[in-house]
């Protein structure tokens, strides 16, 4: 927690200096993904400005559903949902349904809006590049453990609600390439009969880590064995 606090306020004292720069001198022209003044694209380069961009869409949904509307047909299927509670207890707010990226899905599933903004920008600028590289083509499908459910984390009494309640999370359990390559988290986290498969899903992992505030994997605990979990709840959370 510490660390995790050390490295939040590094970024902020990094945030509002590049503001300030920025205003005393106004000639001067940052990159559009290190200007804190310029909308979030989804081929904005992962800094820790467009970190802080993708955290903001959590309190603006228009802003973040204009952003994946500029996703071309190919690379994002969706339908934004209403505000809309489907179970007593868990309301869902700036949701959207996800039929298919430029990766099918087991299933359709229903995700808030900023963590789609995310996978969005992970598939196309770090997953893709590592399945070409370590399992020699592309993706064309992902096995999920879905997004929602309404329950607590690790269903403890006490505990406080899971990210999943809000459908702010996403649970990916294994890949499938274009040339029928099957990569599992269970099966192939330690895989050294086929290290390929093990690279890809510890690099993939470290590469989410960019991406989302939160990534646990087989190494956190038991539970995440068969699976990786991906929210935005924290800033740098990654075990």
């Amino acid at each position: 927690m510490r660390l995790f606090r050390s490295g939040f306020s590094a970024f902020l004292c990094l945030l509002l200096l590049l503001g300030l720069f920025a205003l005393l001198q106004p000639w001067w022209q940052l990159p559009p993904e290190w200007d804190p003044r310029e909308p979030l694209r989804l081929d904005d380069r992962m800094t820790p400005i467009t970190r802080w961009k993708l955290q903001r869409l959590q309190d603006n949904p228009a802003q973040c559903l204009a952003l994946l509307e500029t996703a071309e047909a190919l690379a994002l299927q969706h339908t934004p949902l209403k505000d809309y509670t489907p179970v007593a207890g868990c309301p869902l707010s700036n949701v959207v349904r996800v039929q298919r990226t430029s990766i099918g899905f087991n299933a359709p599933f229903t995700l808030t809006c900023p963590v789609t903004a995310s996978w969005l920008m992970f598939e196309r600028q770090r997953l893709q590049p590592l399945a070409e590289q370590h399992l020699g083509s592309p993706l064309a499908r992902i096995e999920h453990f879905g997004t929602f459910a309404c329950r607590n984390i690790y269903h403890r009494e006490n505990a406080r609600r899971s990210e999943h309640a809000s459908a702010a999370a996403f649970d990916v359990a294994g890949f499938t390439t274009r040339s029928g390559v099957q990569v599992s988290v269970l099966r192939d986290w330690n895989n050294e009969k086929a290290a390929n498969k093990s690279q890809f899903l510890h690099e993939a992992q470290a590469a989410a880590c960019d991406y989302f505030g939160t990534v646990l994997g087989p190494d956190y605990n038991a539970p995440h064995a068969n699976h990786f979990h991906l929210d935005n709840r924290n800033f740098g959370f990654c075990r």
